[in-house]
């Protein structure tokens, strides 16, 4: 049974930083690609970031990009989402999907997807 699970979501304060984590579990990791996306109360699920299977191309939507940091580490079975310099633009509930193809996953139709973080950034 193929299982995502986020971790590492919270309160904090604006321009502080979170890490989240994705764990899976029932899949060759290495052969997947991983995406975060988020979606606020009242609006639809948007990108975040991708990375690919072996981690060597990432992508960020734009209100990522200098804020936001993917990575994964596969000998752990694990992807990462570091935020900085937090915005309460930014409080959302966060989820990680995976799928064998990067190009899938960042178009949102990963195979599989995890239940969700809250990430919650006060002013």
């Amino acid at each position: 049974q193929v299982q995502l699970v986020e971790s590492g979501g919270g309160l904090v304060q604006a321009g502080g930083s979170v890490r989240l984590s994705c764990g899976a579990s029932g899949l060759t990791f290495r052969s997947y690609g991983i995406a975060w996306f988020r979606q606020a109360p009242g609006k639809e699920r948007e990108f975040v970031a991708a990375i690919s299977e072996l981690g060597r191309k990432t992508y960020y939507a734009d209100c990522a990009k200098g804020r936001f940091t993917i990575s994964r580490d596969n000998a752990k079975n694990t992807a990462y989402l570091q935020m900085n310099s937090l915005k309460p633009e930014d409080t959302a509930v966060y989820y990680c999907a995976g799928d064998l193809s990067t190009d899938r996953v960042k178009a949102a139709r990963g195979a599989y997807w995890g239940q969700g973080t809250q990430v919650t950034v006060s002013s």
